[in-house]
């Protein structure tokens, strides 16, 4: 029976193993079952003639059949062969074994003897000498035992990692769906689809096209005008135990720095002494008495329930972020609506922005200065004559209240680092902000036509016999060729070192007679607006050349390099070139100009979408660069890229499979002859799934690239600020790419009417 366990285990083994299993040599396939097995089972079915118990052969015969099938019976066909020859034999078995026996029809089963069981042992010693010699030594069971061992403990190894591995998919699966919405029926996708087309419909019917009505003259903005005035952040809430108790006033100017500990402004000495000048003014006598030095001021209490409050902010439940929204929505709809000649408009910024530290941008002198809290009584309101005023908070009063219709902002106050005047205007989607953009850029439109004559005669004035006309002719040539901004004058210290054309200094160019090959390069460096940095080496006509030259004579690196002129002088000539003209005219007319001209250089209409959209991208890149809209990479950048890289990796995987299946359903069709309907309807289905796989990829691709080539590049300033709308729009039209390919639901209600009015013949 030993032997028969073996067999059984081998069996069992070699079933739960199938495809792995190696063909047996003929010393292995004796022990495993082979043709030894077929051998032993028919003697032993002949010497059971002797004796009449007949179940044991038959028992034996059985599981070793069993584990012979296991061990070789890969296929089916295979497995049938063999039990129809098994089936065979043990008839003709049968057979002989009645015919040989006597006939003993009704006797009783005799009761085993002592000679009986003697006769067994004797058969069992006949049997073994009888067979062929099996490797049957200690060293080969030896190893027979170690290889089951070994494969005992691969097959447990295998096992742990397989329930390891269905545990994690459990777990996942469980994540998903929890994560995961139930899918909707297509009755539900469908039912979504109509009501968001109804929803558009009814928008667009609701939509005001003003740009279809009448212009009001005399610079009249507006007929009707009534709100509920700004919105004002709440009043502070002092913090519960403190080791040093401080004034309301004073407890939350030490918030505002508290909050900003882990930012690195913190650290820097212009902001700390800013700081700690403001708070003490803001302290009693008792406090100034008491704090003396910021450097000994602990404000680790104070960032930890910060922190935590944030923390607690960021882990609400549901129903939490569902009232805090609610509330939210509640103070859009009172305060963020005005009607404007009795249509509804929304209000971009109806909210005061709260009190606390000045940031400024790049080195800023007046970083770590108190913004003070913004009252009523510092707020002048605009509205109709004829609407209701709005009713100032309780306990205050407006500043003033007018009903000035030639402008376009709703309340205004002055802020007090920079003695900036600030504003409540309406949404960019407003009409008042429509009008302002279609009539920016059709100034820049008319420029087209008169740039030419501009160009000549300041080409002409570069030899001028005035120092200023001269000054003037090269600032202007820099300011067209260069699209850079005109500078405004400013207090000295009391913003930051930010120049412009007009205010350049000496030390903020560098003049190259040879340069990379080139003749006559300038080089610029200096830091423009909101602190980026401008770099640029340009190589320059020879008379623009030898006036800087001239200019930058006898003068030190701080010296102003344009030291006869200033914006107002340059604008007021520009103005008498044409009406309506300014520096930053002819930055929206270059600007413009060059996406028209390199969107006509870059498309191909027979290009897919995808690599359209690649091209509108680069012709936007260009006009980005002509203009300095810089950016520092994303701080999430590589690792954003990485992803995109395995998504690209992972679909052309994908392709190489679905190629491979098209191929071999192709194969199939040539076999079985192109009749088979199913076949070709398979093969129909491949190639749809091979050209999706290659979209995609092309795709994945394309955004690759453009977000490698954007990485310091901001698009989003010139798509929205110096480029004419139509020109994309018309672009659209002709290349027949959906207008939201390029602008987002935001910007496409911003230049609604540029979308609603714009022929696919279009020229800027």
């Amino acid at each position: 029976m030993g032997g028969d366990k073996d067999a059984k285990g081998d069996g069992g083994r070699a079933k739960h193993k199938t495809p792995k299993l190696k063909p047996l040599s003929d010393d292995e396939s004796a022990g495993a079952g082979g043709d030894a097995t077929k051998t032993s089972s028919v003697k032993s079915s002949k010497n059971a003639e002797k004796t009449h118990n007949e179940k044991p052969h038959k028992k034996v015969k059985t599981v070793k059949t069993e584990s012979l099938e296991s061990a070789s019976s890969p296929s089916k066909p295979e497995k049938e062969a063999a039990d129809g020859d098994f089936a065979e034999k043990k008839k003709g078995l049968k057979r002989k074994r009645i015919k040989d026996e006597p006939s003993t029809p009704s006797k009783p089963v005799k009761e085993p003897t002592d000679s009986d069981f003697t006769a067994k042992k004797e058969l069992k010693r006949k049997r073994i000498k009888d067979e062929p010699s099996a490797p049957s030594s200690t060293k080969k069971r030896k190893s027979k035992e170690s290889q089951r061992e070994e494969k005992s403990d691969t097959q447990e190894k295998k096992k742990k990692k397989t329930r390891e591995k269905t545990v994690k998919k459990e777990e996942a699966d469980e994540e998903q769906a929890v994560s995961k919405k139930p899918k909707k029926t297509k009755e539900e996708i469908q039912e979504a689809r109509q009501l968001k087309i109804k929803k558009k419909e009814e928008e667009e019917k609701s939509r005001w096209r003003w740009w279809e009505e009448e212009k009001y003259e005399d610079g009249v903005k507006w007929k009707f005008l009534e709100h509920k005035g700004p919105y004002f952040p709440p009043e502070y809430q002092p913090l519960p135990g403190e080791k040093v108790k401080l004034s309301l006033v004073a407890e939350e100017v030490a918030v505002f720095f508290a909050q900003m500990l882990d930012h690195e402004y913190t650290t820097k000495k212009v902001f700390r002494e800013n700081f700690f000048k403001d708070w003490r003014k803001e302290m009693t006598h008792e406090e100034r008495s008491l704090i003396k030095n910021l450097e000994k001021c602990d404000f680790g209490e104070i960032h930890a329930m910060h922190v935590a409050k944030v923390e607690a902010r960021r882990n609400m439940s549901k129903e939490e972020k569902l009232v805090l929204k609610e509330a939210n929505e509640k103070i859009r709809d009172e305060y963020g609506f005005c009607l404007l000649d009795h249509h509804k408009e929304r209000i971009g910024n109806f909210k005061i922005e709260p009190p606390g530290l000045f940031r400024g941008r790049g080195e800023h002198p007046k970083q770590g200065m108190l913004k003070k809290r913004i009252q009523p009584e510092d707020v002048i309101i605009n509205c109709g004559k004829e609407s209701k005023v709005p009713v100032p908070p309780a306990g205050h009063r407006w500043k003033e209240v007018r009903h000035d219709n030639t402008v376009t902002w709703l309340a205004s106050w002055t802020e007090n680092i920079q003695s900036a005047i600030k504003y409540v205007m309406l949404n960019a989607n407003s009409k008042l902000k429509g009008e302002k953009d279609w009539e920016k850029y059709e100034v820049a439109r008319k420029l087209k036509s008169l740039v030419d004559d501009i160009r000549h005669q300041y080409n002409c004035d570069l030899k001028s016999k005035q120092m200023n006309t001269r000054q003037r002719a090269v600032a202007l040539y820099f300011i067209d060729k260069l699209a850079l901004r005109a500078g405004n004058e400013k207090e000295e210290g009391e913003t930051a070192d930010t120049v412009g054309c007009c205010s350049l200094r000496v030390e903020h160019i560098t003049l190259h007679e040879e340069l990379d090959g080139s003749e006559f390069v300038v080089e610029f460096d200096f830091l423009g607006k909101d602190s980026i940095r401008y770099y640029n080496k340009v190589p320059v006509i020879k008379k623009v050349f030898k006036n800087l030259k001239l200019f930058m004579e006898n003068k030190q690196p701080g010296d102003e390099l344009f030291d006869r002129l200033n914006t107002s002088v340059l604008n007021k000539h520009l103005s008498s070139l044409m009406p309506g003209l300014t520096a930053k005219v002819f930055r929206t007319y270059n600007a413009s100009i060059t996406l028209q001209q390199q969107l006509k250089i870059l498309t191909n209409k027979p290009d897919m979408v995808p690599e359209k959209l690649l091209s509108y991208n680069r012709a936007n890149r260009a006009v980005a660069i002509l203009c300095n809209h810089q950016r520092a990479p994303p701080k999430t950048f590589d690792q954003s890229m990485a992803n995109l890289q395995a998504k690209i990796v992972a679909r052309k995987e994908q392709l190489s499979l679905a190629k491979t299946e098209l191929k071999q359903a192709k194969k199939e069709v040539k076999e079985k002859g192109s009749a088979d309907a199913k076949l070709q309807t398979l093969v129909e289905r491949k190639k749809a799934a091979v050209q999706r796989c290659e979209e995609q990829l092309l795709k994945l691709e394309v955004q690759a690239t453009d977000r490698e080539e954007n990485k310091q590049i901001a698009l989003g300033t010139s798509k929205l600020n110096y480029l004419d709308p139509r020109i994309s729009v018309a672009w659209c039209q002709n290349m027949e790419v959906p207008v939201d390919k390029i602008y987002n639901k935001t910007q496409r209600e911003k230049f609604a009417w540029a979308i609603d009015m714009t022929e696919e013949d279009f020229l800027f």
